[in-house]
């Protein structure tokens, strides 16, 4: 068999491997591709919600130690820390909400209208930052969870109710909610940031 008869041959068993492997292994759709930027997304979101605990025991010099807890039936886990004051330890448990709020005004000054973008990692995150705070705040309204969550150390630290504490979180979230549906509306956006700014006021109680 000549040479160039011989590289045919070759180049055709490649292409009927190339088409076996296509039917072994579906073509990813559109679909499949957004479900998993958005997921990606969400991934982010909680690292970095993490990470901002993470940054400020580091700053405090708190120590960082992983607790496993139970969020209702699933298993999660805490980041704990070693005893620091009140001011320290309210800063320390509102870090994961500081980091979900800036990263909120970030990605509505970089995407105004997220909504009808097709960003779907960036809506990952913004749908885990939103549904987090809502979370967290049934769980300060009805004061259950493990005792490691962030509301009831901010409540415990700034001496208030953590009920108190769950509308500090929930509003912002229902606020950017609506920005994300009505971009155009300019007071929800100074409404929400003056209650993000008015939570992590909370601080000075803390200190004082």
């Amino acid at each position: 068999m000549g040479a160039g008869k011989s590289t045919q041959l070759k180049g055709r068993v490649a292409l009927l491997a190339v088409f076996a492997i296509s039917l072994a292994f579906p073509r990813v759709t559109a679909a499949q591709v957004a479900v998993g930027q958005f997921l990606g997304g969400a991934a982010t979101a909680l690292i970095a919600h993490e990470s901002g605990h993470l940054l400020l025991d580091a700053t405090f010099g708190a120590g960082a130690n992983l607790k496993k807890v139970n969020a209702g039936p699933l298993p999660f886990f805490a980041i704990t820390h070693h005893f620091v004051s009140p001011a320290r330890e309210f800063a320390i448990s509102s870090a994961g909400f500081w980091v979900q709020h800036g990263t909120d005004e970030i990605l509505f000054a970089k995407r105004p209208r997220l909504r009808t973008d097709r960003a779907w990692f960036l809506k990952g995150m913004f749908a885990f930052n939103v549904l987090t705070s809502v979370g967290y705040s049934v769980a300060a309204f009805v004061e259950r969870g493990p005792d490691e969550r962030d509301t009831r150390g901010m409540a415990a630290s700034a001496r208030i109710s953590e009920r108190w504490i769950g509308v500090t979180i929930l509003a912002p979230a229902m606020l950017d909610g609506a920005r994300y549906y009505r971009p155009d509306n300019p007071w929800l956006k100074w409404v929400s940031r003056g209650t993000k700014v008015g939570g992590a006021l909370l601080v000075l109680r803390a200190a004082s």
